[in-house]
């Protein structure tokens, strides 16, 4: 682990490792209560952030008095740095999908036994499936 994503992940809370160079955390960005925020850290030092719940990087380093050269190493203006295909493990997408599919399944069985939609409750199965689809892009999945 370099200095960077050393300093990056005492700045935030609820910190997980869920494998080899990614963690998953709580979203500084906004009132996360479970952990929203998937981190990795590339083989050349560069570091890559998502938050499931669209919160930008730049909120996320803002929350945390950071800036987004705090994510890449110093190197060469010259040195070409290939795009991560899939940039976050698949099973970081399933984690935030979870909870999001909980979501949806509440709001099926609530419409199912006739209860009203309110106005927060439609928002909040709006966000779910924005969520969901966040992360299947985060996990370099689509439609096509």
């Amino acid at each position: 682990m370099s200095a960077a994503i050393d300093n990056l992940l005492a700045r935030l809370g609820k910190v997980k490792r869920t494998g080899a160079g990614t963690w998953t955390a709580c979203c500084p960005a906004h009132d996360d209560r479970g952990p929203s925020l998937a981190v990795r850290e590339l083989d050349d030092g560069r570091i890559l952030l998502h938050c499931f719940s669209g919160c930008t990087v730049h909120e996320v380093l803002a929350a945390v008095d950071l800036d987004i050269s705090d994510l890449f190493p110093a190197r060469a203006l010259d040195h070409p740095a290939k795009p991560e295909r899939r940039p976050f493990p698949a099973a970081d997408c399933l984690r935030a999908v979870g909870f999001e599919a909980l979501v949806v399944c509440s709001a099926a069985v609530a419409l199912m036994a006739g209860e009203p939609f309110s106005e927060i409750d439609r928002e909040r199965l709006i966000l779910a499936a924005s969520r969901i689809q966040a992360a299947l892009t985060a996990g370099g999945l689509s439609y096509e």
